[in-house]
């Protein structure tokens, strides 16, 4: 068990991971099932690994990238973040955050850059680019209309 937690040790030295990863991890390096559990519960009891810990500070960080809560709450998903967990850390998230003025902020960051081409383009290319990085569409459809022709 000590070479699992050493690894797992390794990981979380880097960034912090949700248990689910932690898991993957283990699994991937082919530790036996017990010994992935017995290591979890230790990192769990010890305050390690802590999904709602995690949820907060991943959704901090991605919102700092200017990520969209959509796209941030498809992330933790995939990590292995229980659903309530995601709720709870988003409606505590967006209580600080305005998801309207950070697309606003960034409409008009790069539809000032997009000069050489006409607007109508310029808008479809931000349209896009909102909605990649996981803005939800009702929101960017209203700031990118309102951007000056």
């Amino acid at each position: 068990m000590q070479k699992a937690k050493d690894y797992a040790f390794l990981l979380l030295k880097f960034r912090a991971r949700s248990e689910k990863e932690i898991y993957t991890r283990l699994k991937k390096k082919k530790f036996k099932e017990t010994t992935i559990k017995e290591t979890l519960t230790f990192l769990k009891d010890e305050g390690f690994i802590d999904d709602r810990l995690f949820a907060r500070s991943w959704i901090e960080s991605r919102l700092k990238k200017s990520l969209g809560l959509g796209r941030i709450r498809g992330e933790l998903r995939l990590k292995g973040i229980d659903q309530k967990i995601i709720d709870k850390a988003i409606s505590q998230a967006g209580k600080t955050y305005s998801e309207e003025d950070r697309v606003a902020e960034i409409a008009a960051r790069r539809f000032s850059r997009l000069t050489n081409l006409e607007p109508p383009v310029a808008k479809r290319r931000i349209y896009t680019y909102l909605l990649r990085r996981g803005f939800t569409p009702e929101i960017v459809e209203e700031i990118v209309s309102q951007l000056s022709n």
